[in-house]
């Protein structure tokens, strides 16, 4: 057999990725075989271990490929401060919530995240991975609204620790009912007047 070009395996690298996008949002992460996967790609498994060395590491993949550009953002911000940390979050949630309302892609694999998998045996690594990564996220919130208190625009009813804490509930509280209930609101409309409610409370009058 011909040895594969870097652009066909490439190719069938997101070939793998978009069948096991589809499998895991409509099967179940767990009720999902690398054999599922492979027979809808039209490959054999040994082609799906060349490029995944388990289901874990293909899982993983799938949630990197759709990783929010905000994140990145966020971690900029706190590496080199802003001279507005609450309006640069603010700005930061209403583009995030903006991305995920428009991108289908988004959907399924956050809903797959959130609802089509059992994060016991084999994922249960997915799972620590991503309690690492929340509590990254976590740091760096905590660390925007302590620059907003440090510079007086957090209101004194805040700590930082709580405003940070608040914030991600309400943002994953947002995402978690769209997502679970079938898209029931309209999130482009609800998420940014519930950003704006809150971020009206964190300012300082």
């Amino acid at each position: 057999m011909a040895r594969k070009t870097k652009a066909e395996a490439e190719e069938t690298r997101e070939r793998i990725l978009d069948a096991a996008e589809r499998l895991f949002f409509a099967r179940g992460v767990m009720q999902t075989s690398l054999e599922h996967i492979a027979e809808d790609v039209g490959v054999t498994r040994g082609a799906i271990y060349w490029h995944f060395s388990d289901k874990v590491a293909l899982f993983r993949a799938l949630h990197e490929r759709v990783r929010l550009p905000q994140e990145a953002m966020v971690q900029q911000a706190v590496a080199d401060g802003h001279p507005d940390p609450l309006g640069f979050i603010e700005s930061v949630s209403l583009d995030a919530v903006n991305t995920i309302a428009n991108d289908p892609r988004l959907m399924r694999v956050y809903a797959t995240l959130l609802f089509r998998c059992e994060y016991v045996g084999e994922m249960a690594e997915a799972l620590r991975r991503q309690q690492d990564a929340d509590a990254a996220m976590r740091a760096n919130l905590v660390r925007i609204f302590t620059m907003a208190h440090e510079n007086g625009s957090l209101a004194s009813s805040w700590t930082p620790t709580i405003a940070a804490r608040v914030f991600e509930a309400m943002i994953r509280g947002l995402w978690w009912d769209w997502l679970r209930h079938d898209q029931s609101f309209d999130l482009k409309v609800e998420g940014p007047r519930c950003i704006a409610e809150l971020f009206a409370a964190f300012r300082a009058k």
